[in-house]
């Protein structure tokens, strides 16, 4: 009877999760997609089991990651940021991938539609590529006298091409002269800087991107240090003391990559479920930076915040 009771026992589904981020950089995302599994019934180590691949921000990496998770025939495949889905839809057509994308899925070729994705792709997108304009006016309306602005990206990341056409486009409406450079190994930070100083940039935007997220403390720490205003999508950069944030909730996003992964494993298909996009966009205020910068910020932008530190 025990063999047999363990013969009938239901085989654990794996969910393979795979990101350009770092284990340590990842950690609240990977607890808020857990949630989202949770609030499916899936629980990891009990009625699910989750194999984690990270890249620690090296994109290079995540091909052989990906084609690793197929061999070993994963249930789903959670992939978290562009170059993590870009090259999990390459490696398979057939496996479900539940994705969260900075940029426009259909744009970029992920899913044919939001409503309707087809094929074996859906998931949430953030849409920071098309919010880089709104970075760009809410720091001209601080800094009103900057007549140019530099712009972060990370020449590796698949977004990079259209974060600099958008946030250029917007510039020249502005009539601003727009800089970008690029970093993608820590060492490129400091220079990154040292450009700033010679180029007499009034701001910086940084454009979000896996790797910026898990250094979101360093470059506002770096920022602070150069007395240079500057904006990133993430509220952590805000509260580790850069000027401002605005963007999406990153934490929402990949709970929701769990819900669709739950979903999917309880038999839905990908084709079916609509991409989800961002209903809400927060805006976070260091007022303490704004005040050590010498900046005043207008009373219209403070009623709009989500949060303002003191």
């Amino acid at each position: 009877m025990p063999l047999a009771a363990q013969a009938q026992k239901p085989v654990m589904p794996v969910v393979g999760y795979l990101s350009a981020n770092s284990s340590s950089g990842d950690a609240l995302p990977v607890a808020a997609f857990v949630q989202g599994l949770g609030r499916t019934g899936y629980e990891d180590g009990k009625t699910v089991k989750i194999e984690y691949r990270w890249a620690d921000g090296q994109y290079d990496r995540l091909p052989s990651m990906a084609a690793d998770l197929v061999r070993d025939r994963v249930a789903v495949i959670a992939a978290l940021g562009t170059p993590a889905v870009r090259v999990a839809k390459a490696a398979t057509a057939t496996i479900p991938i539940a994705f969260a994308t900075i940029a426009d899925p259909v744009q970029i070729g992920f899913v044919t539609s939001l409503n309707r994705p087809s094929g074996n792709l859906t998931g949430v997108t953030l849409l920071a590529v098309e919010v880089g304009p709104k970075l760009l006016e809410i720091l001209r309306g601080v800094v009103p006298s900057a007549t140019s602005i530099a712009l972060l990206v990370n020449p590796t990341n698949p977004n990079s091409e259209m974060q600099s056409k958008n946030t250029q486009e917007a510039a020249h409406r502005l009539g601003l002269e727009l800089q970008v450079l690029n970093a993608s190994v820590e060492s490129d930070f400091d220079t990154v800087f040292i450009e700033l100083r010679e180029l007499k940039a009034s701001a910086l935007i940084i454009a979000q991107d896996m790797y910026f997220d898990a250094e979101s403390a360093r470059l506002a720490a770096l920022t602070v240090r150069h007395a240079i205003p500057a904006i990133y999508p993430l509220p952590e950069f805000a509260a580790a003391g850069g000027l401002f944030s605005y963007g999406a909730s990153l934490l929402d996003a990949w709970r929701q990559v769990g819900i669709y992964v739950g979903r999917i494993l309880k038999g839905e298909k990908p084709a079916e479920l609509p991409v989800v996009q961002p209903t809400k966009f927060e805006l976070t205020i260091n007022l303490k930076t704004a005040n050590a910068l010498g900046l005043t910020v207008p009373p219209s932008l403070l009623a709009s915040a989500d949060e303002v530190i003191e």
